[in-house]
């Protein structure tokens, strides 16, 4: 077989979601494993409910789901690039990954969405359970947001950063909109170059951007 020098990229959700399947299939011991996987899998394309054991309406908060950055790639990814997303739908893809009740309806609270749900605010503020402070927060953001899957840093647009940011401050209240606006405006001039991109390490490993 001839050798080739292309690297094989593995997406970065591809871990997480495997575990999660290995999870349910211990916990469902399906009699046949590969149909059971076919109706796994094949739900989860859908948005539903994977096939695993009834459990009572009262689970244990052991039983529920650790929130990581790669569970919420994949969030984002079942979301499909929306800008809007309906509050049932959203309900929906959340209990699929079996992530925790009590911290989607802390987030709806805490952001007051109602039935349409403004899809990057709800994400960031899910975010700032992981980040504690702004940096890290809208570091696991870009995370989440970034396609690059060559291995290079995580980017995002810088529109959307600017988005981010402004919402993360304002609901955090410790942050003046004059040092948001002074903040984003350095970054705009100094620091964002023709792609119009920004990389975590741009705001995470200056010396000179001051986020909190």
């Amino acid at each position: 077989m001839p050798q080739t020098d292309k690297q094989i990229c593995i997406p970065p959700e591809l871990p997480e979601l495997l575990k999660q399947f290995t999870k349910a299939a211990i916990q469902t011991q399906p009699p046949d494993l590969i149909q059971w996987a076919a109706d796994y899998f094949g739900a989860m394309s859908r948005g539903e409910i994977p096939p695993e054991r009834e459990r009572s309406e009262h689970v244990a908060s052991s039983t529920w789901a650790e929130l990581t950055p790669d569970l919420l790639k994949i969030l984002h990814s079942r979301v499909g690039g929306r800008l809007i997303i309906h509050v049932n739908e959203l309900a929906q893809l959340w209990k699929v990954l079996n992530l925790p009740t009590h911290l989607f309806n802390s987030v709806m609270n805490v952001g007051r969405f109602t039935e349409d749900i403004e899809w990057l605010k709800f994400l960031a503020l899910v975010c700032s359970t992981l980040g504690v402070t702004i940096s890290k927060t809208l570091k696991i953001v870009c995370e989440v947001l970034s396609s690059d899957y060559d291995g290079g840093p995580p980017r995002i647009p810088f529109s959307t950063f600017r988005f981010l940011y402004a919402y993360v401050a304002q609901v955090d209240g410790e942050v003046s909109a004059s040092q948001v606006s002074r903040m984003l405006s350095y970054i705009e001039q100094e620091i964002i170059g023709p792609d119009g991109l920004i990389k975590v390490s741009d705001f995470t490993q200056n010396p000179k951007i001051r986020l909190e």
